[in-house]
């Protein structure tokens, strides 16, 4: 088998759906993929490409429009699809693509071209989105009509396609997103880093993601004068980078929150992983902002691998990532006043001995590490076959 995957995310640019190629590509037979995915002119393209042990191909692939009647989105999918056949991909037996659009678009015309079957992975945020527009719904339905395989990270976002995209449920599989357990794992506390990064003597709880408004940081920093109540040494800390972010650092200064909210915009990957180990509670304050929703939530996966009890919006598809009331509680995150109660609610409880990191990291162990991803995929993959 040799796949032909494409996705414009992919490390080191940071997102969800790019570490889930990551982290299931190399785990399959080395130098059974080529990846086409964007060029980012980081000097961090290189380290990935070097170590990475599958074929990486970067082009140009970013684009401001996705639509087919503009200059720009037509010019797009005509450039693409030229540069991936000047890499002479007929030797591929399927073709892979990271998202239904615009990934999913140029790998339906290569499969045409290449008589070749089409997978398309379905991310729940996606397909909502491109229901706000006539026009990429024409789009996202050509793809989904022509693929052979759906890949839905969560049941949730497999009801979205059935329910608003009448796709046929033998067309999907579902085969939620996972974690690397030896990475992300329950550590002691580390006074120094707590120290370094001010986390000493408080009450930390972390939200690792973009900056966008259906993650909710907005919600939950309006939280946070209800919850100083029970907790006066409450630090919220908000680990990425997006657009949101200066209309955040207005709502703290507008609450007067400087010395409980905590933005680090930058952090090496290893800051990262013990920024999971030492805080004490990870909040997901998602909900859903029109037809924009969190359609899994890795991190929620992440930080229960690292034995931390979770906090999420009960929109999309994170209530999949944990069991509610054992290793966390799904709350309505559009309401302050309800994150603040969910909040409490786990700090008590594990006052009370519940939510124990063990518990938290038996529930990823149980079915959400990559390599049972891997072995899920990979069936999917041997079935899909080389040739239509």
């Amino acid at each position: 088998m040799s796949i032909l995957l494409l996705s414009e995310i992919f490390p080191p640019r940071h997102g969800g759906s790019g570490r889930w190629f990551y982290e299931l590509y190399r785990r399959l037979e080395p130098g059974t993929v080529t990846i086409v995915t964007q060029d980012n002119a980081d000097p961090g393209d290189q380290r990935v490409d070097a170590e990475f042990p599958q074929r990486i191909h970067r082009i140009a692939m970013a684009s401001q429009s996705w639509g087919l009647l503009s200059v720009t989105g037509f010019v797009l999918y005509a450039r693409t699809l030229m540069r991936i056949l000047r890499l002479k991909p007929n030797g591929v037996s399927q073709i892979h693509c990271g998202r239904t659009i615009p990934e999913g678009f140029i790998g339906l015309l290569l499969a045409r071209l290449l008589g070749k079957p089409l997978l398309c992975y379905v991310h729940g945020e996606d397909i909502e989105v491109a229901r706000t527009s006539r026009e990429l719904t024409w789009i996202v339905n050509r793809v989904l009509r022509g693929a052979d395989r759906l890949i839905c990270n969560s049941q949730n976002t497999k009801s979205l396609l059935m329910e608003h995209w009448h796709v046929p449920a033998k067309k999907i599989e579902v085969i939620n997103p996972g974690v690397d357990e030896q990475t992300f794992r329950p550590a002691s506390p580390d006074p120094a880093f707590r120290k370094r990064f001010g986390w000493e003597n408080r009450f930390v709880c972390l939200t690792v993601g973009r900056l966008q408004r259906r993650k909710g940081h907005d919600k939950m920093i309006e939280a946070i004068p209800q919850i100083k109540k029970e907790i006066p040494n409450i630090l919220y800390a908000i680990v990425g980078q997006g657009d949101n972010y200066p209309n955040l650092l207005a709502e703290v200064h507008k609450l007067g929150l400087e010395d409980q909210v905590q933005f680090l915009n930058e952090i090496e990957d290893g800051d990262l992983i013990r920024c999971y180990q030492q805080c004490d509670i990870f909040i997901l304050p998602n909900r859903s902002d029109g037809n924009d929703i969190e359609g899994f939530g890795m991190v929620l996966v992440e930080a229960q691998a690292s034995g931390k009890p979770v906090i999420a919006g009960d929109s999309g598809g994170t209530a999949e990532t944990m069991d509610n009331g054992t290793t966390g509680l799904i709350a309505d995150c559009t309401n302050p006043e309800r994150i603040a109660d969910a909040l409490l609610s786990v700090k008590r409880g594990m006052k009370e001995g519940r939510f124990q990191p063990d518990a938290c990291r038996r529930q990823v162990l149980k079915a959400l590490t990559w390599e049972k991803h891997r072995d899920r995929a990979s069936k999917v993959f041997a079935q899909l076959g080389g040739s239509k």
